[in-house]
């Protein structure tokens, strides 16, 4: 932190330890893949549940210390704590692996370490028979550590890596039950779908490098040293310090001619989006999520709460200078999540799966997330606060829906909750923990979702966007309504199924986590977030919109009045309606025939009338080719073979033969 005020090498010092957040688990993830083998099950996890907490417990004295130097409501800076050479380039141009610290990375290094600290312990007690545990824990490990350098990341190129790492790790868990068809099915539909999406984040990567290798001459003298303050010794131009600079952004947007009538900024932002909406499964690239629920129900937590989808978010949010500069890709952002957030909501009120429920209700959450930073600017920068601020919230409130979710299933042994009912007796614990998350998700007051969705709604309604604004009102009644008809037929009347009345209280490893995530879940919203994460040098405005509140939690009301109307006293009146919407309500529950239309394009399309020609052309006339130059070449061996055989019998033969011959010719000639 070279060039820092000294008052700050005192109170930070702590910061110069950040490396060690994520370098610990990918020391678990190293360390029990190659000897867990010889320590057992038990001690696998605990050790493995022991590294993510020391991460943990560092993260929250780093977040003490900096909040501490730079309270709520004043200029947040950012610094580069850790950073050395790793990749060199004859062209002199370095990339390098470090730790960035400001008050972004350090909300999701707390809120990443507290989630997964809590899935750890409680995969403890879900995954303790398990056979597959020592790998479990290995795998997770890994994803834990690939998700915490990626929030570290204090360049692109890092940011990269780490995210391709997530991406690895998460398919190695969703097909964790590898003998399950369906499981391999969805890991594989993950990998491949998240691939698409980030050939995109590659390319714009690659196009961000090199205008930004052509800019870093025209940054003044006086803007580098301050980057050189800031921890950066070279300042390189995939440096996210570097590449928000204002004064590179500006000397690109008035250097560089647009692209097809778009903008270099445009491009680049577009494909980088492209790359953020496939890991964030924003539509049309939400096709792998709700299959994800594949893997283990702590995993869903997880990978659905506060790591691999929210990176999509969190790289918009990181980039979002660049977005502004770029000019209309913050409109896609806007449109992209608002349509997504609807969309999701919609499928979410007809599925019969828990899981799948809270899935759709994860999309929908991110969807929030995207069009409140695209409603944002420096003008109107609420939407980039808000956003922050439900991405905080969403992760206590979504772990406890999934763990909580895990408790049932792991209980009843099914998913479906119309095999479920009347657990609220069965499972008191769990039932009041699963209530708490539903009135946070629902945006319930005092809890802490409702704090966090009002942020978005009113800066999306103060920053004029008004179909935005509309969207979002619509969906917290959806959200209140779907998450309340899950409630109601999962905890509400009568047990339906043979587990749910067998069904009882999970153990203490399992209920611990869930009571940590209540609290939470209660207590988020009160944390002054809006104070900590800002565009600006201050806090941005954020004061309580009580009309666009009041709009809210009137959706909200009526969302739960509707589920408790047609599902708390049964599902007669609930099949009533089912029977009156007919084929909308079935098109509805087949997700919009999406995942059909996909098949449709990939198998009839692209394997039909793409991939079989290339694959006839390849195996008749390329390998034909190679097989004729083979056979070609036995042939004419063959053919010597006969020539060479070792006999000298033979070769005195054609000797004779051939001398015959030639004195034939000779005489021929002469006559």
């Amino acid at each position: 932190m070279a060039g820092l005020p000294e008052t700050f090498q005192t109170s930070l010092q702590i910061l110069h330890w950040a490396w060690l957040i994520p370098l610990l688990p990918f020391m678990g993830f190293i360390l029990l893949g190659l000897f867990s083998r010889f320590v057992g099950d038990r001690l696998t996890g605990v050790l493995a549940t022991a590294v993510v907490a020391c991460s943990w417990g560092l993260s929250l004295l780093c977040a003490r210390a900096y909040f501490g130097e730079f309270p709520a409501g004043g200029a947040h800076p950012s610094f580069v704590v850790t950073n050395f050479p790793w990749l060199r380039f004859h062209t002199g141009l370095t990339a390098g692996a470090g730790v960035l610290i400001d008050s972004l990375s350090l909300l999701l290094l707390v809120v990443a370490t507290t989630v997964s600290t809590l899935v750890h312990l409680y995969s403890l007690g879900y995954m303790a028979k398990d056979p597959g545990i020592r790998r479990y824990f290995t795998y997770l490990n890994l994803f834990t550590a690939s998700m915490l350098a990626l929030v570290v990341a204090p360049n692109i190129l890092q940011t990269f890596v780490c995210w391709e790492l997530v991406g690895v790790s998460s398919f190695l868990l969703i097909g964790f039950y590898y003998q399950n068809p369906a499981a391999v099915s969805a890991s594989k539909k993950a990998f491949i779908v998240t691939r698409f999406a980030d050939l995109g984040f590659l390319v714009g990567l690659l196009l961000l490098g090199w205008i930004g290798y052509g800019a870093m001459d025209q940054l003044p003298a006086e803007s580098l040293q301050q980057l050189i303050a800031s921890g950066l010794s070279q300042p390189q131009p995939l440096d996210f310090l570097v590449i928000n600079h204002p004064g590179l952004l500006n000397h690109v947007s008035a250097t560089y001619a647009p692209w097809a009538g778009v903008s270099v900024l445009a491009w680049i932002t577009g494909l980088i989006f492209m790359g953020a909406a496939g890991k964030s499964a924003m539509f049309p690239l939400h096709i792998w999520l709700p299959d994800a629920m594949e893997g283990p129900t702590p995993v869903s937590a997880l990978i659905h709460a506060a790591t691999m989808v929210v990176a999509g978010v969190y790289l918009v949010a990181r980039l979002m200078p660049v977005f502004e500069a770029a000019g209309g890709t913050l409109a896609l952002v806007a449109g992209v999540g608002a349509f997504t957030c609807l969309f999701a909501a919609v499928i979410g009120t007809t599925q019969d799966d828990i899981k799948r429920i809270l899935a759709f209700s994860t999309l929908s959450q991110l969807g929030y997330m995207m069009f409140a930073l695209g409603v944002a600017s420096s003008v109107a920068p609420l939407g980039y606060t808000a956003s922050m601020f439900h991405l905080f919230t969403h992760a206590f409130f979504k772990a406890l829906l999934f763990l909580g979710a895990g408790a049932v299933i792991h209980a009843c042994h099914t998913n479906n909750i119309w095999e479920m009912g009347g657990l609220r007796r069965k499972m008191p614990w769990t039932h009041f923990f699963f209530l708490i998350a539903t009135l946070a998700i629902a945006g319930v007051p005092p809890f802490a979702g409702f704090f966090s969705k009002d942020e978005i709604l009113t800066a999306a309604y103060h920053a004029g966007h008004p179909v935005v604004f509309a969207v979002g009102i619509v969906v917290a009644g959806l959200t209140a309504f779907y998450m309340f008809r899950l409630y109601f037929v999962t905890f509400a009347g009568e047990c339906r199924g043979a587990g749910a009345k067998h069904a009882h209280e999970a153990g203490i490893l399992m209920l611990l986590p869930l009571a940590v995530l209540a609290v939470l879940s209660v207590g988020a919203g009160f944390v002054p977030i809006p104070g900590m994460i800002h565009l600006g040098l201050t806090a941005d405005h954020h004061a309580m919109d009580w009309t666009v509140a009041g709009v809210s939690m009137l959706c909200a009301a009526v969302g739960i009045g509707a589920a408790g109307y047609f599902y708390a006293g049964g599902a007669n009146r609930a099949q009533a309606l089912v029977q009156r919407l007919g084929g909308f309500y079935r098109l509805v529950k087949k997700k919009f025939l999406i995942d059909e239309i996909y098949l449709f394009v990939t198998h009839r399309v692209i394997f039909n009338s793409v991939s079989r020609p290339i694959a006839w052309f390849d195996r008749q006339v390329v390998d034909r080719t190679v097989d004729l130059s083979g056979s070609g070449t036995r042939g004419l061996g063959s053919l010597f073979a006969v020539l060479q055989n070792g006999q000298v019998q033979v070769y005195g033969s054609w000797l004779l033969g051939g001398a015959v011959l030639f004195i034939v010719i000779c005489l021929a000639r002469l006559s």
